[in-house]
Formats: structure tokens, C-alpha cells, sequence
């Protein structure tokens, strides 16, 4: 008989009760959801790097009687997605002139955008923005060699909203001279996706150990960076290309632009009038 509540909406509605390392596991059963979940418990815990007593303990919180029961729930529910017909997207069906290879493509990009929300916790969405929208905290901002491009966009409105806010350069050889002025009150902003880079990880880890929060936006498999983070975001990435998409996790950041700015609403407008008021005295990039 199918559990009458999805397992990963069990897992939302329990969060602030979750330890770390429950809510560790947590993530991974969302990150490929529910078929990570169809392993044995040996290796969903190694997966997570946790106990095999931390998935009973998270299995009994969400209301099962052990793991097996857990299990049987995510089977039914792996069952019922396989039954499920896939149906093609509004733009495949409906725009028919668009060449063929748009069409596929546009497909997955929009299955991979609702993959992203089903993934995503309320709880992770509004940390993320508290800890962003906290005037206390300085922001920092880092992306590798693809996810540079989001790291510059965040930081682009980020620094309009609020003060406080790096962007950390190209460059990993300056990156030690940042680690100067880190602590507790720091924020880092991390994106990594696959073909994870070392030099992130290692930069992620000396952070953390100078009392860094890590906000970690990765792929759906998860950067080795997730064991550092305070908060992760996962994304599906993975398209009929050479090269991963990032329009999931570029959601995920226009959306938390909006809440930052509107947690953030006085002070923020004020930031941009006086904005406006400095391009027009100056005339710079006006015709």
C-alpha cells in the first residue's frame, strides 16, 4: 500500500527537528530522489557519510517503523513515476516551426527547472536569504571556471541590495589574501558543479575553519563542498550537451534576489535611487 504522504514531503515537514547528520542524509535522499533511497542502508550511509543507526533514526522520525518501511515507501513511489507518462513540455508540443534540436533541448531544460523546485526545501530557501538579507554578515562570492558566470551575476545584484559584498577574483592564487578578513560573520556563496575543483574545495574547507557559513549551489549528484556547506542547493544540471545547465540554479538565485531585496525593502530602494542619482550626475554609460 503507497504511503499516503511522498517521503520528501515527510522530510520538509520534519526539518527543524533533524540533527546535522539527519539532515545531511536528508539531502542526499532529495538530491536523486527517491531512487538514492533503493540502495541498502549500507550504502545510503556511506553515500551520506553518516551511520547506518542515523537512517533508522531519520526513517522512525519521519514516522516509519525502521528503514524497510521507509524503503518500501520510496519504491512505491519510484513505481508510480515509472507508470507515470512523461508528456512532452508546453514548447514541444506547442511550437512545432522551432527546430528539432531547440525543442528536445527546451524539453529538458524545463523538466530540469520543476526537478530543481522538487528538490528544493523551503527551510534551505529561507536560510539562504536570511543569512544573505543579515546586514551583519559580510558576503563573499565564488564560482569555478563554468559557474564563475553565476557567482558574477548574484554578486552584480547582491552588491545594488545591500554593502558587504565580494566578489573573490578569478584568480585562486590571491584567494588566501581573502581568507585574511574571514570569520563568523562571514557568508560564503560557493557554485561547483561537475568536474568538481579542487581548488574550491580546499578554499570551502579553510574557510569553514576560520568560522565561515558555506551556501553551497551544486548539481543534483552534489560537490564534494556539500560536507562543508551549511546549506546546499542542488540543482539539475544535465542536458543534451557537452556542457551542464545552469538554469536551474539561476532560479533558485533570481528568486532569492527578490526575497533579499524585499527583506530588505527600505534599505535596498534607498541603494538604488541613490544609484540612479550617481549615474546621472556623472553620465557614465549614458548616451
Amino acid at each position: 500500500m503507497t504511503h499516503p504522504i511522498p517521503v520528501k514531503d515527510l522530510i520538509h515537514g520534519n526539518a527543524t527537528d533533524l540533527t546535522p547528520a539527519e539532515r545531511q542524509l536528508a539531502g542526499v535522499l532529495l538530491r536523486d530522489y527517491p531512487m538514492v533511497g533503493l540502495q541498502s542502508i549500507t550504502k545510503l550511509a556511506e553515500a551520506a557519510g553518516v551511520s547506518t543507526p542515523t537512517v533508522i533514526r531519520l526513517a522512525r522520525k519521519l514516522g516509519f517503523d525502521g528503514f524497510p518501511e521507509l524503503q518500501s515507501a520510496l519504491r512505491d513511489e519510484a513505481a508510480a513515476q515509472i507508470k507515470q507518462p512523461s508528456g512532452d513540455s508546453a514548447v514541444a508540443q506547442e511550437n512545432e516551426n522551432l527546430p528539432q534540436g531547440l525543442r528536445n533541448f527546451a524539453k529538458v531544460a524545463f523538466s530540469n527547472l520543476q526537478d530543481t523546485l522538487e528538490r528544493l526545501d523551503g527551510r534551505v530557501f529561507d536560510a539562504i536569504a536570511g543569512y544573505l538579507a543579515d546586514g551583519s554578515n559580510q558576503i563573499a562570492l565564488l564560482g569555478g571556471r563554468i559557474t564563475r558566470s553565476n557567482a558574477d551575476y548574484f554578486f552584480n545584484h547582491l552588491q545594488i541590495i545591500r554593502p558587504g559584498v565580494t566578489l573573490l577574483s578569478r584568480s585562486s592564487n590571491v584567494w588566501p589574501q581573502y581568507l585574511l578578513d574571514m570569520g563568523s560573520e562571514t557568508v560564503l556563496v560557493i557554485f561547483d558543479i561537475r568536474r568538481y575543483e579542487p581548488d574550491l574545495l580546499r578554499f570551502a574547507e579553510l574557510a569553514k575553519k576560520r568560522g565561515a557559513r558555506i551556501l553551497l549551489f551544486t548539481d543534483q549528484w552534489g560537490s564534494p563542498i556539500s560536507k562543508f556547506s551549511d546549506e546546499v542547493v542542488n540543482a539539475a544540471v544535465d542536458v543534451p550537451s557537452s556542457w551542464d545547465s545552469t538554469l536551474g540554479i539561476n532560479l533558485v538565485v533570481e528568486a532569492l534576489i527578490a526575497e533579499v531585496q524585499s527583506r530588505r525593502m527600505n534599505e535596498a530602494q534607498d541603494r538604488i535611487d541613490e544609484l540612479e542619482s550617481m549615474l546621472k550626475t556623472t553620465k557614465l554609460f549614458r548616451k
